[in-house]
């Protein structure tokens, strides 16, 4: 039986998305404890909803901190269908919001065309560069994360434990394949290689973020083929993957938060600090000291990617090999790929 250490996810408040400027169905509270502030956050997700256990979560988690720590009023407001981003990021620029936080890749033209008409109104976009939005507005930060970084060394530790099990294969589900999915999976496969040569590494993609049986159908498929651990790269989708590796009894790896509540057969996660990202940019905000046109990456060396809880039947003599690794990443003796 798998001894995994369960650590239990707080879900968050889920706010139902608003295409006009009335502000009625704002979320905001201000925690009683925390100082007073007039400054305004809103956060719009995508698709996947707050209640996805994984990206989204992580980025209200953030935005509920900032109400908590900093006495801001928050408004996270929810996207049902992809034609709501820039309606609900409308919303928030004509309400006069002093920062507002689009969570993920899958926004960055609505970001890009609601900034630049808004250019006196602070944006941000989790997972996406700002070089990389077409107009590159002077009004948005890019919240990128180096998670090749945190896979590399939980396609280390993958390998290691199929190969302890006679295994040759582990795999990854990911959601579509774009930049913010390959990037995870290019360090998992990496590392997975540097500890088992000649491992085989399974890819599939759902072309989905929500619908779990999707992704689940992909894991079945690679758990018959012969994978041992099956990483998620797909948001709610992908607690379909891990189900399946529950149900056969392989193991699992979790997405963007420890997702190891999930079960005892969850190895690891693949830990995205997206809480942290959203946090950091509203206190720059409260500060004085936010600047868009750039980018603020967060990596290995500064927390801003980690791996969740571990599961206690990692041997002692592995871990320590994946520390090692992790500080060769920080030196840079080791160079990661963040591409497939």
């Amino acid at each position: 039986m798998f001894g995994a250490l369960a650590v239990t996810a707080t879900l968050g408040l889920v706010v139902a998305c608003g295409d006009d400027d009335d502000d009625s169905a704002a979320g905001g509270t201000t925690a009683a404890e925390a100082p007073a502030s007039d400054l305004k956050a809103g956060l719009v997700s995508d698709v996947g909803k707050f209640n996805d256990r994984s990206f989204n979560q992580s980025a209200l988690e953030g935005l509920e901190r900032a109400q908590e720590e900093l006495g801001i009023e928050g408004r996270p407001v929810e996207s049902v269908a992809a034609g709501d981003y820039i309606a609900n990021l409308t919303t928030l620029a004509r309400g006069d919001y002093d920062l507002t936080v689009a969570v993920g890749f899958l926004m960055a033209d609505a970001v890009d065309t609601v900034a630049t008409k808004f250019p006196d109104s602070n944006f941000a976009i989790v997972d996406f560069p700002n070089v990389a939005l077409k107009s590159t507005p002077a009004n948005v930060r890019g919240l990128t994360f180096a998670t090749n970084e945190n896979s590399y060394l939980i396609g280390y530790m993958a390998a290691k434990m199929a190969e302890a099990d006679d295994g040759d294969a582990i795999s990854a589900v990911g959601g579509l394949k774009i930049p913010t999915v390959d990037i995870f999976i290019a360090g998992y496969k990496a590392g997975a290689e540097a500890a088992v040569p000649g491992i085989r590494v399974l890819v599939d993609y759902s072309q989905d973020f929500v619908a779990q049986a999707k992704c689940k159908e992909k894991a079945l498929d690679q758990i018959s083929k012969g994978s041992k651990v099956v990483f998620q790269v797909a948001g709610g989708c992908g607690l379909g993957a891990l189900s399946a590796a529950a149900d056969e009894g392989v193991w699992g790896v979790g997405v963007d938060r420890d997702q190891s509540d999930l079960g005892d057969h969850i190895l690891t996660s693949a830990v995205k600090r997206v809480d942290t990202s959203v946090f950091e940019s509203i206190k720059a905000v409260a500060d004085g000291t936010f600047t868009g046109g750039e980018d603020a990456t967060f990596n290995l060396a500064n927390d801003g990617v980690a791996l969740g809880t571990t599961s206690a039947e990692v041997p002692q003599e592995l871990l320590d090999e994946v520390e090692d690794l992790k500080q060769q990443i920080i030196d840079g003796e080791i160079t990661v790929p963040s591409e497939l």
